[in-house]
């Protein structure tokens, strides 16, 4: 009887075809179609709506989160069930003075939003500009750069921002100061970074042909070495603001962030912890925006970082 080898070979073949196709597949699929991407994403834009459309959705009910409802108080809590949820409170109110919380959570999510991305983008700025000059020139100008992000580092932030609150007068609008405070505060991580990467692109082929042609140190700073930084710089200021939301609510939260009565989630956080036995929903519903804000734009910010990974092949 003949052996039949062709199945066999058929087999090995179809193997082949088989992961071939996976290896296509894999390839044709974006990186960046990745659930923390998609999941972290949807939570941030649905907060970013929260904030553009505060004041229509709090119109719907007729509340703002300035105003006081003293008739759904019973006593110096919220009366009926949930902390005073109903069709006029969504989430309630607030004790002592019936304040809407929707509204106060509503509002807050622009604060909170507004300091965490304007204070990153004044880090970026001072960061990328003071990075790309450490590393592109080297010498004195890293020596004196570097010596400064050190001090940075070790200056005691959070002693500065209670100190600066009570310094500069309450006339001064504090969310313009917390996102002064914050930016100028947060530029050395992006500065090494920067500083890093410029090290070692200066020396890469494109970089060294371009100083051959004459191409100034601008020209080759904003040409060639910024554009290859931008996916590593999306990642790190993605990542960056969850934290400076929490600074700004941990600061509110001690009493020297946001004054009242501007909508603030730490100082919501704050009124609510004496509270928190008989109105758990005060607490709930400013913590449990401020955790999933900032659980959002970590998961976007970890899910940026692993599809332009060069390690893992892939590059934005």
């Amino acid at each position: 009887m003949s052996e039949v080898t062709a199945p066999a070979g058929g087999t090995k073949r179809g193997s082949a075809a088989a992961r071939s196709t996976a290896t296509g597949a894999s390839a044709d699929r974006s990186p960046y179609l990745r659930s923390s991407i998609i999941v972290g994403g949807v939570i941030v834009l649905l907060f970013v709506a929260l904030a553009v459309f505060a004041g229509p959705l709090s119109a719907i009910t007729g509340n703002d989160p300035y105003a006081e409802h003293p008739e759904a108080l019973a006593g110096s809590v919220p009366a009926g069930f949930g902390g005073g949820i109903s069709a006029s409170h969504w989430f309630g109110v607030t004790p002592l003075r019936g304040v809407d919380l929707f509204s106060i959570v509503a509002y807050g999510s622009r604060i909170s939003l507004g300091i965490g991305l304007f204070s990153s983008v004044i880090s970026l700025v001072i960061g990328v500009a003071l990075g790309l000059l450490a590393g592109y020139f080297q010498g004195l100008a890293d020596a004196l750069i570097s010596r400064t992000m050190d001090v940075f580092f070790g200056f005691p932030f959070l002693i500065f921002a209670i100190a600066l609150s009570v310094v500069v007068p309450q006339s001064f609008p504090r969310p313009l100061l917390l996102t002064l405070v914050l930016g100028f505060f947060g530029w050395p991580g992006i500065a090494r970074l920067v500083r890093g990467q410029t090290l070692t692109l200066s020396k890469r082929n494109f970089a060294v042909a371009s100083r051959v042609m004459g191409a100034s140190p601008a020209h080759v700073l904003w040409h060639q070495i910024l554009p290859n930084l931008m996916p590593l710089l999306i990642v790190n200021v993605t990542l960056s603001i969850p934290g400076r939301i929490g600074a700004e609510a941990g600061l509110s939260f001690l009493g020297v962030g946001m004054n009242p009565p501007t909508p603030s989630w730490g100082r919501s956080i704050s009124d609510a912890v004496q509270w928190a036995l008989v109105d758990p929903m005060y607490l709930l519903f400013p913590g449990g925006a401020l955790f999933l804000l900032t659980f959002g734009f970590n998961l976007l910010g970890d899910g940026l970082s692993d599809a332009i990974d060069p390690r893992k092949g892939v590059r934005a």
